[in-house]
């Protein structure tokens, strides 16, 4: 059952920030354990379920995850930016869970997971302070995604972005067929209140834009994210739009980690 999109290319070669040889490795032999035991207990739950409808993934939640699971490598912990002034995130940056999210404009998943999982997360976690979001531009397909991936960091630029992400992803739009051409991006930027258009024009444009997505690209495949949406909720993976109960189960199982990870700290 597919809840993703997948990468069309091959990777690019590049350095991602600290992504030398032995780390990217390292990076990709940690997120490829975690993938497969989340591939188990999806598969568990989807065997045992029965008659799941097939645009509707089966649920697998943390509590489902075998006790065998490999705890989050603190190198994918790491990988959570916290800046304060980062507007390419939401919430609080010292948010016990962050969520870090790997999405193309053009994947229809990652439109699913805007529309329906995003607005409950914001509601029940990011407003309370328990949760951050952490976007990374992550284009795969083709010279659309590229321009949107720019476009929505032009908008960040001017405070924007989440503004922009919403009207991009407000309703399904066709891969490649023009939907993000200039002129569209454009009146997607003035519909999310963007107030220079000639500077977000500029900034779509510029050599800073493509440093910017180049990074989320390279850190992506890095870990080896070959697929959108990816996320990692505080260091571990969930892949493809999910239900929704599956990322509050993550959510306030790392949110419970971190309180007994403190509690353990104050005790000694």
């Amino acid at each position: 059952m597919n809840t993703a999109s997948r990468l069309p290319k091959k990777p690019r070669p590049g350095s991602a920030p600290g992504s030398g040889p032995a780390p990217r490795r390292r990076l990709r032999v940690v997120l490829a354990a975690l993938v497969l035991v989340a591939a188990v207990v999806v598969a568990a739950v989807a065997l045992g379920g029965g008659g799941k409808s097939a645009d509707r993934p089966a649920t697998a939640s943390a509590s489902d995850a075998p006790s065998t699971a490999p705890p989050a490598d603190p190198a994918l912990l790491a990988l959570a930016r916290r800046d304060t002034d980062d507007p390419y995130a939401v919430g609080k940056p010292d948010a016990p869970v962050v969520m870090i999210e790997y999405s193309d404009f053009q994947c229809p998943y990652c439109g699913r997971f805007a529309r329906e999982t995003k607005p409950e997360l914001l509601r029940d976690y990011v407003d309370k302070g328990v949760l951050r979001i952490e976007w990374r531009h992550f284009p795969i397909f083709g010279e659309e995604s590229e321009q949107a991936a720019r476009a929505s960091w032009a908008a960040g630029r001017q405070g924007r972005f989440w503004q922009f992400h919403d009207t991009a992803y407000g309703q399904p739009r066709e891969r490649n067929k023009g939907d993000f051409a200039e002129k569209e991006l454009l009146a997607m930027a003035e519909e999310a209140g963007v107030g220079d258009l000639d500077r977000f024009r500029t900034d779509m444009a510029s050599a800073a834009a493509d440093e910017a997505v180049n990074r989320d690209i390279e850190e992506g495949y890095a870990l080896g994210v070959s697929s959108t949406p990816a996320f990692l909720v505080n260091g571990r993976p969930i892949l493809g739009a999910q239900p929704t109960d599956v990322f509050v189960e993550a959510v306030e199982a790392a949110q419970a980690a971190e309180g007994a990870r403190a509690q353990g700290g104050t005790d000694d």
